[in-house]
């Protein structure tokens, strides 16, 4: 009888590419609280939080540190001169209004902006307050996501038709040449991609070959990137775990948006949290029977990326570097340096709960547990790895 074979996981095929340098945008209608979710995160000044619409014109920029036990734990193991941490680029992005894109206020600037950034935390406002100016005169959050899923989808549908005239000028040369049988096949693919957004859809929702999604990913559709559903709620909603509006999200979430997060947050509240002391901040959150989102927010969309951990530590650096899912340990390697890539030799690897169990390296090695990975090898989340590369090495 010959031997079964073993149950493989399939390799999922996702839109993006992702990875060290995460790159994710705060996007929304004007005074949803964009500017002071922002401040709060990054716990910078930056940002422009105001009573008016378009007070954030230029997108500001910010590195967030990524919340990670294991990291903090590898430090106290290896006790390096250097802790260098995984970290998310955040940009907080002019708001949105109706017609943008036409070019209505900021718009132009607006879209732009998303294009260049992984992924999206759309801010919803669903809290009532006289003194915070509405851009659309009323709280309405079922409004606000058919504006911003329209604006998006509107000008994807531009973006799609003019790389569709692009595709058609080499197709109708005619003959039989392999790019242009290439290109008869991505024209099909951009007329498919139309179609669905004309229809409502976004492109990030559906199901794609390698193949097509190797095409998209060159197009760097507005509707391609992940979203996560930030829902701005009052302090009083937050703690209490209750809105008028809830309900009506998830559902508009679950039609236009299957499979996205919703993560419900008060920004006052995190805006109060982030001027205290991190012992002030636990006593008040455990006075008012809540915690803080902000950690989850950010564990969450690297989650919705497919993103994982790998680790390279000793005593000169501990370091926690950000790669996609599946990635082969060349390509980890090159994720540190391009040179460790092309001319990589191997990958010693310790798992992250063998280096706790076993408390040092030596140990683990005398334990038979320092393992020895080639080029098919696929990373796994929390490995602690030492790579040996013809033109250097790693760790």
């Amino acid at each position: 009888m010959p031997p079964k074979k073993k149950n493989v996981q399939e390799k999922p095929i996702l839109l993006g590419r992702p990875g060290n340098n995460l790159k994710s945008g705060i996007v929304g209608l004007a005074n949803v609280g964009k500017s002071t979710f922002f401040q709060a995160v990054t716990k910078s000044p930056l940002g422009n939080p105001a009573n008016y619409p378009f007070a954030t014109i230029e997108p500001e920029e910010a590195r967030v540190i990524v919340p990670s036990p294991r990291f903090d734990t590898l430090c106290d193991i290896y006790k390096p001169k250097s802790e260098v941490p995984a970290f998310m680029t955040l940009y907080d992005i002019a708001g949105l209004t109706k017609g943008a894109h036409s070019g209505e206020g900021l718009g132009n600037n607006f879209l732009a902006n998303i294009r260049a950034v992984d992924a999206i935390f759309q801010m919803v406002r669903a809290f009532d307050d006289a003194d915070v100016i509405h851009v659309m005169s009323e709280v309405n959050p079922y409004q606000d996501l058919e504006i911003i899923k329209d604006e998006l989808r509107l000008k994807d549908i531009e973006f799609a038709k003019k790389h569709l005239e692009g595709v058609e000028k080499i197709t109708k040369r005619g003959g039989q040449s392999l790019e242009v049988k290439q290109k008869k096949e991505e024209g099909e693919l951009v007329k498919r991609i139309i179609e669905l957004l004309e229809d409502g859809q976004r492109v990030a929702n559906q199901k794609w070959t390698s193949k097509e999604v190797e095409l998209i990913n060159q197009m760097f559709l507005l509707t391609a990137k992940p979203t996560i559903y930030l829902i701005n709620l009052s302090e009083r909603d937050y703690i209490r775990k209750k809105n008028k509006h809830l309900l009506q999200i998830k559902e508009w979430v679950d039609k236009y948006s299957p499979g996205d997060m919703i993560v419900p947050i008060s920004v006052s509240l995190e805006e109060r949290l982030s001027t205290m002391t991190t012992e002030e901040a636990n006593e008040e959150c455990k006075k008012i029977g809540a915690t803080s989102a902000l950690p989850k927010i950010i564990t969450a969309m690297r989650s919705k990326l497919d993103l994982i951990s790998f680790f390279t530590g000793g005593p000169d650096e501990v370091r926690e570097w950000t790669i996609r899912r599946w990635y082969t340990a060349p390509q980890a390697a090159g994720t540190i340096h391009g040179d460790l890539q092309r001319t990589f030799i191997l990958a010693q690897v310790i798992k992250y709960d063998d280096l706790i169990e076993y408390k040092d390296e030596a140990s683990v090695k005398a334990a038979g547990k320092l393992l020895q990975k080639g080029k098919d090898y696929y990373v796994e989340d929390g490995d602690i790895i030492f790579i040996k590369a013809a033109e250097g090495k790693a760790r």
